[in-house]
């Protein structure tokens, strides 16, 4: 099964050249040209990852993309895009899992994005576990009897 990426950007360049590269890498890659767009994608389907610009639309954009994402049922792993990375680590605060800075060498990005995946199963995969531990500790409780009314 192919991993699904949304890919979120406003320059088309950057959209399309990423797209290429992703899908020669054997992703399945669905693009938005807004954080409008992809929260639209977002409601309507599942993804893996999503790498979003930072900046589109608003200075915001990128940040309400990844709040989305985090909302999103099945909570896909998302990395910032951005040729301005910010000064300190507000990229996070949104729940970003990875900041990727914008011109990148094509064989690190692939490198990056395989990591953030791997780790980010690999976080979902452990929280499942410690939800399931959770549930099998805690305390059994026996049915209360209810009480018969007696018709004289």
């Amino acid at each position: 099964m192919k991993r699904r990426i949304l890919l979120v950007d406003d320059d088309l360049a950057i959209l399309l050249t990423l797209k290429a590269v992703l899908e020669i890498s054997d992703f399945e890659v669905e693009t938005a040209a807004s954080a409008r767009e992809a929260r639209a994608r977002l409601r309507n389907n599942e993804y893996h990852m999503v790498i979003t610009d930072l900046r589109m639309e608003s200075e915001t954009a990128g940040h309400d993309v990844a709040a989305a994402a985090r909302k999103a049922p099945n909570r896909p792993a998302v990395a910032i895009l951005t040729a301005y990375p910010p000064q300190n680590e507000e990229w996070a605060t949104d729940g970003a899992d990875k900041l990727l800075v914008k011109p990148m060498n094509t064989q690190d990005l692939l490198r990056q994005i395989e990591a953030l995946l791997v780790s980010h199963e690999d976080q979902k995969r452990r929280a499942g576990e410690k939800q399931l531990e959770a549930l099998s500790m805690a305390p059994v409780r026996k049915p209360r009897k209810l009480a018969v009314s007696r018709a004289r």
